[in-house]
């Protein structure tokens, strides 16, 4: 018992340092967020670019990262701006460089104000910065500092159009004639960005393109303050796999990546979101990163040269993705999934999760689907707590036998420590037996609180009444009150420590963990009320049935 006791204490210390970062992240962030002075590399208006040449990049540091500073006409900051509506999509475009500098997630709900969307991608001032940008590499070339021209000021998928496409042409004389275009799909978060190049001259030209993210360090409005998630860049390939890049580390030019492959794509991680570049065809490839003016950070990658003949045209492009992080997304690129990010007990939260997804499947309600993963991880559990509550109950029924040895004892640790474990010992007690439950939990209730936070499924998922919202807390605290309450009644049920200072210690033990469930997901604590509700009625049934056994005992003596 004492080894329980100590458990959940250990449960009772986590949690509250879980509570005391979060608090001071919430009061300080200044501490938490990577902020860098302005530097002489380049402006917000004038990003690096990469080298005119493909060549391989031994280490990223700041005299060999695949970048070099553009310096361009002092010009706005912002061209004209082309206006591009989806079915799921709001875009902005920028004939500055073509850029999409603004994108907002049509289905998915802002953090802050649930009545408009989610603003993912945003340039300017007195907001994050998060921006798509791309070019040629190449002497004169068109890249993401020169003007555009477009075709029309706005652009909406109605009707049965599948797609729509925003051209663009280069403004000015160069090498090739490009015109830049970007296609959005209907019902899809993929965006194709190319260019289709033209050689109007005597001399053949090779044009490598290159395609980035340009983003602050900030988390979005309304992220999480009690468990911060990541915030930064990762790289995918098929032989080194997944693998994140902190901004930190870009910063200080130690960040570890394969800086060439064949395949993968490189993007940038947020709470419930990914913007990521994905190269198409198998063939060698640069990625980079690179930290900008400020607080601004560039992450993209390079494609192989592409040879234009005089007289003849030629196409090169990408696809980025711009949308929720979700497991499924493999199906558009490996390892694209593995943005949704579970943190170290990914190997249960993602199991975890599938089972909850096949019960939301059935019930149309992600509140209804947790309750059932609850009791179907009570049944697997069912066979190790019967064993916990029985070893319980039989402490519970020598509970007078245990106080009288206390009395006979006195202060004597020595003698009522061996007058305990001699009465283990006759009534055949394993008094570790009620830690195996606590032990199991700990785990199941980190991998769920993972599976919860990070699931964007559960992004404003309404349950029933006041929760419309189980990827956050209960904004009337009722259901931290409840599970306080179910803590209570188990408790009773257990046997009295007897040690007072215990006691008391366990009788605040659930005002304490009602407290820390305040800043819980909802989900999570309808998870640990359902199961307190399922140990009450299993371990009642249990302690009536050793006491009537007891009583039956004594009878026959």
């Amino acid at each position: 018992m004492d080894l329980q006791r100590l458990f959940l204490f250990l449960i009772f210390a986590f949690s509250l340092g879980l509570v005391w970062d979060g608090w001071q992240r919430h009061q300080h962030p200044e501490r938490y967020t990577q902020q860098s002075a302005p530097t002489k590399e380049a402006s917000p208006a004038a990003l690096a670019q990469p080298p005119a040449t493909f060549v391989p990049v031994a280490q990223p540091s700041a005299a060999t990262a695949p970048v070099v500073v553009v310096q361009q006409p002092a010009r706005q900051a912002a061209g004209k701006t082309i206006h591009v509506k989806t079915d799921i999509l709001e875009a902005e475009i920028s004939t500055l460089g073509g850029d999409i500098s603004r994108l907002a997630l049509l289905k998915h709900p802002d953090a802050l104000d649930k009545n408009k969307p989610l603003v993912l991608f945003h340039r300017g001032a007195g907001t994050h910065n998060y921006a798509a940008q791309s070019g040629l590499l190449g002497d004169g070339l068109p890249n993401h500092t020169n003007t555009f021209i477009p075709e029309q000021d706005q652009y909406v998928l109605s009707g049965n159009a599948e797609q729509v496409l925003v051209r663009l042409k280069a403004e000015g004389k160069f090498a090739l004639k490009a015109t830049k275009v970007i296609t959005f799909h209907k019902g899809s978060y993929l965006i194709g960005v190319g260019y289709e190049l033209e050689n109007g001259g005597q001399q053949p030209v090779a044009a490598n393109s290159y395609y980035q993210l340009v983003r602050d360090s900030a988390a979005l409005a309304g992220s999480t303050a009690f468990l911060p998630t990541y915030v930064g860049a990762a790289v995918y390939t098929d032989k080194e796999k997944f693998q994140k890049v902190e901004f930190p580390e870009i910063e200080k030019g130690k960040a570890n990546y394969p800086k060439q492959a064949e395949d993968g794509w490189i993007g940038i991680l947020q709470h419930y979101f990914v913007a990521a570049w994905l190269p198409g065809e198998k063939a060698n490839r640069e990625y980079f990163t690179r930290k900008l003016d400020g607080d601004l950070y560039s992450v993209g990658v390079i494609l192989p040269a592409q040879a234009v003949n005089p007289g003849q045209k030629a196409l090169v492009g990408s696809t980025l993705y711009v949308g929720p992080a979700r497991t499924d997304l493999d199906k558009i690129a490996p390892g694209l999934g593995l943005t949704v990010d579970y943190g170290w007990l990914t190997v249960l939260s993602a199991p975890l999760f599938w089972v909850m997804a096949l019960f939301f499947d059935w019930t149309h309600n992600w509140g209804v689907a947790i309750i059932l993963l609850t009791v179907l991880i009570k049944l697997l559990f069912f066979p190790l707590s019967a064993a916990s509550y029985r070893s319980m109950a039989k402490m519970r029924v020598v509970a007078p036998k245990l106080e009288k040895i206390k009395q006979q004892c006195g202060s004597d640790r020595e003698k009522l420590n061996k007058a305990m474990m001699e009465l283990y010992k006759t009534e055949k007690i394993n008094p570790l037996g009620g830690c195996l439950p606590v032990v199991v939990q700990i785990p199941v209730f980190i991998a769920l609180y993972w599976a919860i936070l990070a699931s964007v499924e559960l992004r404003y998922a309404p349950f029933f009444g006041w929760i419309t919202d189980l990827s956050a807390a209960d904004p009337y605290y009722i259901l931290p009150l409840v599970m306080g309450v179910s803590m209570v009644i188990q408790m009773r049920l257990n046997p009295k420590p007897p040690d007072p200072i215990q006691a008391r210690v366990m009788q605040i033990m659930p005002i304490a963990f009602s407290i820390i469930f305040f800043f819980f997901p909802a989900g999570l604590v309808l998870y640990s009320i359902v199961n307190n509700i399922l140990s009450i009625g299993q371990q009642w049934y249990i302690t009536r049935a050793a006491e009537d056994e007891s009583k039956a005992a004594a009878t026959k003596r």
